[in-house]
Protein backbone atom coordinates (compact mmCIF):
# COMPACT_ATOMS: atom_id res chain seq x y z
CA UNK A 1 0.00 0.00 0.00
CA UNK A 2 1.27 3.65 -0.74
CA UNK A 3 1.57 6.27 1.25
CA UNK A 4 -1.88 8.52 0.65
CA UNK A 5 -1.81 11.78 -0.12
CA UNK A 6 -4.38 14.93 0.69
CA UNK A 7 -4.31 17.52 -2.18
CA UNK A 8 -5.13 21.53 -1.47
CA UNK A 9 -8.86 21.03 -2.47
CA UNK A 10 -9.91 17.20 -1.84
CA UNK A 11 -11.09 17.88 1.58
CA UNK A 12 -14.96 16.65 1.95
CA UNK A 13 -17.05 18.55 3.86
CA UNK A 14 -20.09 16.68 5.64
CA UNK A 15 -23.21 16.44 3.94
CA UNK A 16 -25.30 16.11 7.26
CA UNK A 17 -24.12 16.42 11.16
CA UNK A 18 -26.45 14.80 14.06
CA UNK A 19 -27.09 18.04 16.40
CA UNK A 20 -26.22 15.98 19.34
CA UNK A 21 -22.70 15.75 17.71
CA UNK A 22 -22.30 19.92 17.70
CA UNK A 23 -20.14 21.61 20.00
CA UNK A 24 -22.24 22.87 22.80
CA UNK A 25 -21.55 26.93 23.39
CA UNK A 26 -19.69 27.48 26.78
CA UNK A 27 -20.63 31.51 28.01
CA UNK A 28 -18.62 33.32 29.98
CA UNK A 29 -19.45 33.76 33.75
CA UNK A 30 -19.21 37.61 33.44
CA UNK A 31 -21.32 37.49 30.43
CA UNK A 32 -23.72 35.09 31.56
CA UNK A 33 -24.53 36.99 34.59
CA UNK A 34 -24.62 40.73 32.33
CA UNK A 35 -27.02 38.96 30.06
CA UNK A 36 -29.34 37.33 33.21
CA UNK A 37 -28.76 41.40 34.07
CA UNK A 38 -29.82 42.58 30.59
CA UNK A 39 -33.21 39.90 30.62
CA UNK A 40 -34.15 40.98 34.31
CA UNK A 41 -34.30 44.54 33.11
CA UNK A 42 -36.01 43.72 30.10
CA UNK A 43 -33.04 45.51 27.60
CA UNK A 44 -34.11 43.13 24.40
CA UNK A 45 -38.12 44.64 24.61
CA UNK A 46 -36.63 48.33 25.42
CA UNK A 47 -34.45 48.29 22.42
CA UNK A 48 -36.81 46.71 20.04
CA UNK A 49 -39.75 49.84 21.10
CA UNK A 50 -36.93 52.32 20.61
CA UNK A 51 -36.16 50.69 17.53
CA UNK A 52 -39.28 50.21 16.03
CA UNK A 53 -39.44 53.08 13.70
CA UNK A 54 -36.28 52.18 11.74
CA UNK A 55 -37.78 48.69 10.26
CA UNK A 56 -40.30 47.96 7.66
CA UNK A 57 -42.68 45.16 7.93
CA UNK A 58 -41.80 43.41 4.64
CA UNK A 59 -38.49 41.92 3.47
CA UNK A 60 -35.98 39.86 5.36
CA UNK A 61 -35.10 40.63 8.79
CA UNK A 62 -32.91 42.66 9.85
CA UNK A 63 -30.78 42.53 13.20
CA UNK A 64 -32.23 42.98 16.12
CA UNK A 65 -31.66 45.84 18.18
CA UNK A 66 -30.70 44.48 20.99
CA UNK A 67 -28.14 41.84 19.46
CA UNK A 68 -26.69 45.20 17.61
CA UNK A 69 -26.01 46.58 20.90
CA UNK A 70 -24.75 44.10 22.57
CA UNK A 71 -22.16 43.72 20.15
CA UNK A 72 -21.18 47.46 20.31
CA UNK A 73 -20.66 46.62 23.73
CA UNK A 74 -18.43 43.73 22.81
CA UNK A 75 -16.19 46.43 21.00
CA UNK A 76 -15.62 47.76 24.62
CA UNK A 77 -15.70 44.74 26.90
CA UNK A 78 -13.13 42.78 24.63
CA UNK A 79 -10.82 45.72 23.30
CA UNK A 80 -11.76 45.40 19.53
CA UNK A 81 -11.27 48.79 17.74
CA UNK A 82 -13.55 48.16 14.41
CA UNK A 83 -16.95 46.25 13.56
CA UNK A 84 -15.61 44.23 11.20
CA UNK A 85 -12.91 42.84 14.08
CA UNK A 86 -16.31 42.49 15.87
CA UNK A 87 -17.75 40.65 13.15
CA UNK A 88 -15.10 38.34 13.28
CA UNK A 89 -14.32 37.88 17.21
CA UNK A 90 -18.20 37.01 17.57
CA UNK A 91 -18.00 34.17 14.91
CA UNK A 92 -15.05 32.70 16.46
CA UNK A 93 -15.84 32.29 20.04
CA UNK A 94 -18.54 30.62 21.78
CA UNK A 95 -18.74 32.69 24.62
CA UNK A 96 -20.10 35.70 22.61
CA UNK A 97 -22.14 33.49 20.42
CA UNK A 98 -24.12 32.83 24.13
CA UNK A 99 -23.87 36.36 24.71
CA UNK A 100 -25.65 37.67 21.43
CA UNK A 101 -27.95 34.62 21.10
CA UNK A 102 -26.40 32.34 18.60
CA UNK A 103 -26.41 28.75 18.54
CA UNK A 104 -23.12 26.74 17.09
CA UNK A 105 -25.07 26.00 13.94
CA UNK A 106 -26.41 29.93 12.78
CA UNK A 107 -24.12 32.56 11.24
CA UNK A 108 -23.25 35.61 13.77
CA UNK A 109 -23.64 38.70 12.03
CA UNK A 110 -20.94 40.27 9.37
CA UNK A 111 -19.40 43.71 9.41
CA UNK A 112 -21.99 44.88 6.80
CA UNK A 113 -24.69 44.02 8.44
CA UNK A 114 -23.35 45.78 11.63
CA UNK A 115 -22.31 48.97 9.78
CA UNK A 116 -25.72 48.82 8.28
CA UNK A 117 -27.69 48.67 11.26
CA UNK A 118 -25.62 51.56 13.01
CA UNK A 119 -26.34 53.60 9.71
CA UNK A 120 -30.21 52.71 9.96
CA UNK A 121 -30.40 54.07 14.03
CA UNK A 122 -29.98 57.23 14.56
CA UNK A 123 -27.76 59.50 17.68
CA UNK A 124 -31.08 60.11 19.37
CA UNK A 125 -31.88 56.16 20.23
CA UNK A 126 -28.06 55.47 20.80
CA UNK A 127 -28.61 58.18 23.45
CA UNK A 128 -32.32 56.08 24.95
CA UNK A 129 -29.78 53.65 25.56
CA UNK A 130 -27.13 55.65 26.95
CA UNK A 131 -30.69 57.15 29.59
CA UNK A 132 -31.39 53.44 30.00
CA UNK A 133 -28.44 52.55 31.37
CA UNK A 134 -28.19 55.67 33.68
CA UNK A 135 -31.79 54.75 35.22
CA UNK A 136 -30.45 51.29 36.13
CA UNK A 137 -27.52 53.19 37.69
CA UNK A 138 -29.97 54.94 39.91
CA UNK A 139 -31.63 52.57 41.10
CA UNK A 140 -28.50 50.84 41.98
CA UNK A 141 -27.13 54.07 44.03
CA UNK A 142 -24.22 54.59 41.65
CA UNK A 143 -25.75 58.23 40.10
CA UNK A 144 -25.46 60.75 42.75
CA UNK A 145 -25.65 64.24 40.31
CA UNK A 146 -24.38 66.45 42.39
CA UNK A 147 -20.65 67.15 42.22
CA UNK A 148 -19.65 66.53 38.16
CA UNK A 149 -16.05 66.84 36.99
CA UNK A 150 -15.76 67.28 32.90
CA UNK A 151 -12.07 66.93 30.63
CA UNK A 152 -11.57 66.57 26.83
CA UNK A 153 -9.35 63.93 25.47
CA UNK A 154 -8.03 63.53 21.57
CA UNK A 155 -9.32 60.70 19.04
CA UNK A 156 -7.08 59.60 15.82
CA UNK A 157 -9.02 60.02 12.88
CA UNK A 158 -9.13 57.42 10.30
CA UNK A 159 -8.46 59.97 7.76
CA UNK A 160 -4.38 60.77 6.66
CA UNK A 161 -2.81 64.52 6.36
CA UNK A 162 -1.04 63.20 2.85
CA UNK A 163 -4.82 63.46 1.34
CA UNK A 164 -5.91 66.58 2.62
CA UNK A 165 -6.93 69.28 -0.28
CA UNK A 166 -7.34 73.01 -0.18
CA UNK A 167 -10.41 74.43 0.83
CA UNK A 168 -11.11 76.88 -1.96
CA UNK A 169 -9.72 74.89 -4.61
CA UNK A 170 -9.66 71.27 -4.19
CA UNK A 171 -5.67 70.91 -4.70
CA UNK A 172 -4.28 68.11 -3.20
CA UNK A 173 -1.31 69.15 -1.18
CA UNK A 174 1.55 68.09 -3.17
CA UNK A 175 0.16 69.73 -5.97
CA UNK A 176 -0.14 73.06 -4.22
CA UNK A 177 3.77 72.37 -2.78
CA UNK A 178 5.43 72.08 -6.81
CA UNK A 179 3.20 75.14 -7.46
CA UNK A 180 5.02 77.06 -4.46
CA UNK A 181 8.20 75.90 -6.19
CA UNK A 182 7.71 76.92 -9.97
CA UNK A 183 6.66 80.29 -8.32
CA UNK A 184 10.14 80.32 -6.42
CA UNK A 185 11.88 79.68 -10.07
CA UNK A 186 12.05 75.05 -9.74
CA UNK A 187 10.56 74.01 -12.51
CA UNK A 188 10.93 70.06 -11.51
CA UNK A 189 11.08 69.99 -7.83
CA UNK A 190 12.22 67.01 -6.26
CA UNK A 191 10.70 65.51 -3.43
CA UNK A 192 13.66 66.83 -1.11
CA UNK A 193 13.11 70.29 -2.46
CA UNK A 194 9.28 70.24 -2.05
CA UNK A 195 10.44 69.10 1.92
CA UNK A 196 12.55 72.19 2.08
CA UNK A 197 10.42 74.72 0.79
CA UNK A 198 7.34 73.44 3.21
CA UNK A 199 9.47 72.97 6.07
CA UNK A 200 10.21 77.26 6.00
CA UNK A 201 6.22 77.87 5.55
CA UNK A 202 4.23 79.56 8.51
CA UNK A 203 0.84 78.15 9.39
CA UNK A 204 1.08 75.44 6.88
CA UNK A 205 -1.14 73.49 8.53
CA UNK A 206 -4.43 75.41 9.23
CA UNK A 207 -7.88 74.19 9.07
CA UNK A 208 -8.95 77.41 7.55
CA UNK A 209 -7.53 76.37 4.38
CA UNK A 210 -7.42 72.54 4.17
CA UNK A 211 -9.61 69.58 4.66
CA UNK A 212 -9.51 65.69 4.17
CA UNK A 213 -12.27 65.05 1.22
CA UNK A 214 -13.04 61.64 3.38
CA UNK A 215 -13.56 62.94 6.80
CA UNK A 216 -14.44 66.97 6.95
CA UNK A 217 -15.13 67.02 10.41
CA UNK A 218 -11.57 65.89 11.41
CA UNK A 219 -9.08 68.80 11.87
CA UNK A 220 -5.39 68.98 12.02
CA UNK A 221 -4.25 69.35 15.60
CA UNK A 222 -1.24 68.20 17.68
CA UNK A 223 -1.93 64.67 19.75
CA UNK A 224 -1.05 64.18 23.38
CA UNK A 225 2.20 62.35 22.22
CA UNK A 226 3.98 65.13 19.71
CA UNK A 227 2.43 63.97 16.61
CA UNK A 228 0.51 65.82 14.18
CA UNK A 229 -2.27 64.21 12.90
CA UNK A 230 -6.39 64.71 12.35
CA UNK A 231 -8.06 63.99 15.54
CA UNK A 232 -11.69 64.73 16.83
CA UNK A 233 -12.17 65.49 20.71
CA UNK A 234 -14.23 63.53 22.58
CA UNK A 235 -15.74 65.51 26.28
CA UNK A 236 -16.90 63.38 29.47
CA UNK A 237 -19.10 64.21 32.32
CA UNK A 238 -18.40 61.93 35.02
CA UNK A 239 -19.85 61.63 38.49
CA UNK A 240 -17.30 62.08 40.91
CA UNK A 241 -19.15 60.28 43.94
CA UNK A 242 -19.16 57.26 41.64
CA UNK A 243 -17.26 57.55 38.73
CA UNK A 244 -20.24 57.58 36.35
CA UNK A 245 -19.98 58.56 33.15
CA UNK A 246 -22.80 61.01 32.57
CA UNK A 247 -22.72 62.91 29.35
CA UNK A 248 -20.54 62.04 26.48
CA UNK A 249 -20.12 64.74 23.27
CA UNK A 250 -17.82 64.65 20.11
CA UNK A 251 -16.49 68.17 19.49
CA UNK A 252 -13.86 69.23 16.57
CA UNK A 253 -10.28 68.75 17.35
CA UNK A 254 -8.91 72.64 17.57
CA UNK A 255 -11.78 73.83 19.66
CA UNK A 256 -10.95 75.44 22.54
CA UNK A 257 -12.64 73.85 26.16
CA UNK A 258 -13.95 77.14 26.85
CA UNK A 259 -15.86 76.61 23.64
CA UNK A 260 -17.22 72.64 23.82
CA UNK A 261 -18.24 73.39 27.89
CA UNK A 262 -21.73 74.73 27.66
CA UNK A 263 -23.35 71.82 25.46
CA UNK A 264 -21.33 69.05 27.67
CA UNK A 265 -23.09 70.55 30.71
CA UNK A 266 -26.43 71.16 29.28
CA UNK A 267 -26.68 67.35 27.89
CA UNK A 268 -25.15 66.28 31.05
CA UNK A 269 -28.08 68.03 33.37
CA UNK A 270 -30.87 67.12 30.41
CA UNK A 271 -29.76 63.56 31.56
CA UNK A 272 -29.57 63.90 34.89
CA UNK A 273 -32.97 65.46 34.83
CA UNK A 274 -34.75 62.32 33.15
CA UNK A 275 -33.28 60.36 35.06
CA UNK A 276 -34.40 62.20 38.31
CA UNK A 277 -38.14 62.28 36.55
CA UNK A 278 -38.44 59.05 36.05
CA UNK A 279 -36.83 57.04 38.71
CA UNK A 280 -38.05 59.96 41.43
CA UNK A 281 -41.31 57.98 42.13
CA UNK A 282 -39.98 54.76 42.87
CA UNK A 283 -38.82 53.38 46.19
CA UNK A 284 -35.95 52.25 47.12
CA UNK A 285 -33.67 54.73 44.39
CA UNK A 286 -32.14 58.03 45.85
CA UNK A 287 -33.50 60.78 44.99
CA UNK A 288 -31.15 63.03 42.12
CA UNK A 289 -31.06 66.84 41.93
CA UNK A 290 -34.02 67.64 38.87
CA UNK A 291 -32.02 70.94 38.79
CA UNK A 292 -28.80 69.12 37.31
CA UNK A 293 -25.40 69.24 39.04
CA UNK A 294 -24.50 71.56 41.71
CA UNK A 295 -21.05 71.17 41.62
CA UNK A 296 -18.39 71.30 38.99
CA UNK A 297 -15.18 70.62 38.93
CA UNK A 298 -12.64 71.48 36.25
CA UNK A 299 -8.83 71.66 34.92
CA UNK A 300 -7.23 74.64 34.26
CA UNK A 301 -7.58 74.12 30.75
CA UNK A 302 -11.77 75.99 31.43
CA UNK A 303 -10.92 78.80 33.58
CA UNK A 304 -12.27 82.07 31.63
CA UNK A 305 -13.76 84.44 33.56
CA UNK A 306 -16.64 84.31 30.64
CA UNK A 307 -17.25 80.66 32.37
CA UNK A 308 -17.03 81.43 35.93
CA UNK A 309 -19.73 84.34 35.50
CA UNK A 310 -22.15 81.92 33.12
CA UNK A 311 -21.59 79.05 35.99
CA UNK A 312 -22.53 81.83 38.74
CA UNK A 313 -25.19 82.80 37.07
CA UNK A 314 -26.88 79.28 36.91
CA UNK A 315 -26.07 78.45 40.44
CA UNK A 316 -23.66 75.48 39.97
CA UNK A 317 -20.49 75.74 42.59
CA UNK A 318 -17.36 76.10 40.44
CA UNK A 319 -13.94 74.05 41.58
CA UNK A 320 -11.42 74.89 38.36
CA UNK A 321 -7.96 75.33 38.56
CA UNK A 322 -6.34 78.58 37.86
CA UNK A 323 -3.35 79.04 35.75
CA UNK A 324 -0.39 81.29 36.26
CA UNK A 325 -1.83 84.75 34.21
CA UNK A 326 0.41 87.46 36.80
CA UNK A 327 -1.71 90.36 38.06
CA UNK A 328 -4.37 91.41 36.23
CA UNK A 329 -6.61 94.31 35.66
CA UNK A 330 -9.78 94.45 36.83
CA UNK A 331 -11.31 98.03 36.22
CA UNK A 332 -14.96 97.23 35.18
CA UNK A 333 -15.16 93.71 35.88
CA UNK A 334 -16.19 93.98 38.96
CA UNK A 335 -18.53 90.97 38.77
CA UNK A 336 -15.99 88.90 36.92
CA UNK A 337 -13.45 89.47 39.63
CA UNK A 338 -15.99 88.43 42.53
CA UNK A 339 -16.31 85.21 40.56
CA UNK A 340 -12.93 84.24 39.49
CA UNK A 341 -12.19 85.44 44.13
CA UNK A 342 -14.80 83.02 44.85
CA UNK A 343 -13.16 80.10 42.47
CA UNK A 344 -9.59 80.55 43.97
CA UNK A 345 -10.78 80.74 47.40
CA UNK A 346 -12.51 77.39 47.15
CA UNK A 347 -9.82 75.21 44.87
CA UNK A 348 -7.42 76.16 48.07
CA UNK A 349 -9.66 74.82 50.85
CA UNK A 350 -9.38 71.27 51.41
CA UNK A 351 -12.29 70.34 49.64
CA UNK A 352 -11.48 72.24 46.82
CA UNK A 353 -7.95 70.30 46.57
CA UNK A 354 -10.07 67.16 47.37
CA UNK A 355 -12.25 67.14 44.40
CA UNK A 356 -9.36 68.47 41.81
CA UNK A 357 -7.51 64.88 42.77
CA UNK A 358 -10.72 62.96 42.27
CA UNK A 359 -10.90 65.05 39.36
CA UNK A 360 -7.55 63.63 37.98
CA UNK A 361 -8.20 60.06 39.06
CA UNK A 362 -11.78 59.42 38.09
CA UNK A 363 -12.25 61.46 34.78
CA UNK A 364 -8.80 59.76 33.11
CA UNK A 365 -10.10 56.44 34.35
CA UNK A 366 -13.07 56.55 32.10
CA UNK A 367 -10.63 57.96 28.97
CA UNK A 368 -8.47 54.87 30.19
CA UNK A 369 -11.27 52.42 29.95
CA UNK A 370 -13.12 53.50 26.69
CA UNK A 371 -10.25 54.46 25.02
CA UNK A 372 -7.08 52.43 25.52
CA UNK A 373 -8.79 48.90 26.66
CA UNK A 374 -11.14 49.51 24.85
CA UNK A 375 -9.14 50.41 21.74
CA UNK A 376 -10.89 53.55 20.76
CA UNK A 377 -8.43 55.86 21.14
CA UNK A 378 -7.92 55.77 17.31
CA UNK A 379 -11.72 55.74 15.23
CA UNK A 380 -12.31 53.40 12.48
CA UNK A 381 -15.35 55.15 11.59
CA UNK A 382 -15.70 59.21 9.57
CA UNK A 383 -18.10 61.62 10.20
CA UNK A 384 -19.09 63.25 13.89
CA UNK A 385 -22.67 61.23 13.65
CA UNK A 386 -20.79 57.78 12.99
CA UNK A 387 -18.35 58.31 15.87
CA UNK A 388 -21.20 59.28 18.51
CA UNK A 389 -22.43 56.23 18.24
CA UNK A 390 -20.45 54.33 18.71
CA UNK A 391 -19.19 56.57 21.81
CA UNK A 392 -22.33 57.06 23.44
CA UNK A 393 -22.62 53.00 23.44
CA UNK A 394 -18.95 52.73 24.87
CA UNK A 395 -19.86 54.87 28.10
CA UNK A 396 -23.37 52.59 28.33
CA UNK A 397 -21.03 49.65 28.91
CA UNK A 398 -18.46 51.37 30.86
CA UNK A 399 -21.65 51.92 33.45
CA UNK A 400 -22.72 48.72 32.90
CA UNK A 401 -19.83 47.63 33.86
CA UNK A 402 -20.02 49.36 37.42
CA UNK A 403 -23.37 47.97 38.17
CA UNK A 404 -21.32 44.47 37.26
CA UNK A 405 -18.97 45.63 39.94
CA UNK A 406 -21.43 46.39 42.39
CA UNK A 407 -22.91 42.69 41.96
CA UNK A 408 -20.22 40.24 41.35
CA UNK A 409 -17.21 42.19 41.90
CA UNK A 410 -15.53 42.80 38.70
CA UNK A 411 -16.79 45.24 36.01
CA UNK A 412 -14.64 43.20 32.78
CA UNK A 413 -14.31 39.94 31.52
CA UNK A 414 -10.40 40.32 32.09
CA UNK A 415 -11.22 41.67 35.54
CA UNK A 416 -12.67 37.84 36.36
CA UNK A 417 -9.35 36.78 35.41
CA UNK A 418 -7.80 38.42 37.51
CA UNK A 419 -10.06 37.91 40.33
CA UNK A 420 -9.43 33.92 39.95
CA UNK A 421 -5.10 34.97 39.64
CA UNK A 422 -5.55 37.07 42.52
CA UNK A 423 -7.37 34.25 44.49
CA UNK A 424 -4.68 31.86 44.02
CA UNK A 425 -1.96 34.44 44.66
CA UNK A 426 -3.91 34.89 47.86
CA UNK A 427 -4.13 31.28 48.88
CA UNK A 428 -0.52 30.66 48.32
CA UNK A 429 0.57 33.76 50.38
CA UNK A 430 -1.75 32.50 52.92
CA UNK A 431 -0.42 28.89 53.43
CA UNK A 432 3.36 30.59 53.13
CA UNK A 433 1.97 32.59 56.14
CA UNK A 434 0.99 29.48 58.27
CA UNK A 435 4.10 27.62 57.23
CA UNK A 436 6.59 30.27 58.99
CA UNK A 437 3.83 30.38 61.88
CA UNK A 438 4.40 26.46 62.29
CA UNK A 439 8.03 27.65 61.83
CA UNK A 440 8.48 29.89 64.50
CA UNK A 441 6.81 27.42 66.68
CA UNK A 442 8.71 25.09 66.63
CA UNK A 443 11.72 26.88 66.78
CA UNK A 444 10.69 28.00 70.24
CA UNK A 445 11.21 24.54 71.61
CA UNK A 446 14.86 24.26 73.20
CA UNK A 447 16.87 20.58 73.46
CA UNK A 448 18.85 20.14 76.28
CA UNK A 449 21.07 16.90 76.13
CA UNK A 450 20.44 14.37 79.61
CA UNK A 451 22.60 11.74 78.73
CA UNK A 452 25.02 11.93 75.38
CA UNK A 453 24.99 8.48 74.96
CA UNK A 454 21.27 7.78 74.74
CA UNK A 455 18.59 10.68 74.97
CA UNK A 456 17.73 14.56 74.76
CA UNK A 457 15.44 16.56 76.70
CA UNK A 458 13.56 18.92 75.17
CA UNK A 459 11.47 21.44 76.56
CA UNK A 460 9.57 24.68 75.69
CA UNK A 461 7.72 27.22 77.49
CA UNK A 462 4.88 25.59 77.16
CA UNK A 463 5.71 21.79 77.14
CA UNK A 464 8.39 19.76 79.10
CA UNK A 465 9.09 16.33 78.18
CA UNK A 466 11.93 13.73 77.62
CA UNK A 467 12.66 12.40 74.24
CA UNK A 468 14.69 9.24 73.91
CA UNK A 469 17.09 8.84 71.13
CA UNK A 470 19.66 5.71 70.85
CA UNK A 471 22.49 5.17 69.59
CA UNK A 472 23.33 9.53 69.00
CA UNK A 473 26.34 10.35 67.41
CA UNK A 474 27.80 13.06 69.49
CA UNK A 475 30.36 14.11 66.93
CA UNK A 476 28.27 17.78 67.17
CA UNK A 477 29.20 18.33 70.52
CA UNK A 478 26.06 17.77 72.22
Amino acid sequence: MSLGKRGPNERQEPIWIEAASLATPVGHPFYEHLNRLLDKRGFDAFAENACLSFYAKVGRPGLAPGVYFRALMVGYFEGIDSERGIAWRTADSLALRSFLGFEVSQATPDHSTISRTRRLIDVETHRKVFLWVLRMLAEEGLLKGNTVAIDGTTLEANAALRSIVRRDTGEAYEEFLKGLAKESGIETPTREQLARLDRKRNKKGSNDDWKNPHDPDAQITKLKDGRTHLAHKAEHAVDLETGAVLAVTLQPATAGDTNTLPETLAQCGEHIRKVAVETGNEAGTERLNPDGPAELVLDKGYHSSDVLVILKEAEVRSYCSEPDRGRRNWMGKEEEKAAVYRNRRRIRGARGKRLLRQRGERVERSFAHMYETGALRRTYLRHHDNIIKRLVIHASAFNLGLVMRKLSTCGTPRGLQGRIRGFFSRLHALFYVLGSIATAELRRFVVHPVNPADRFRVTSPDVSYELSILKINCATGC
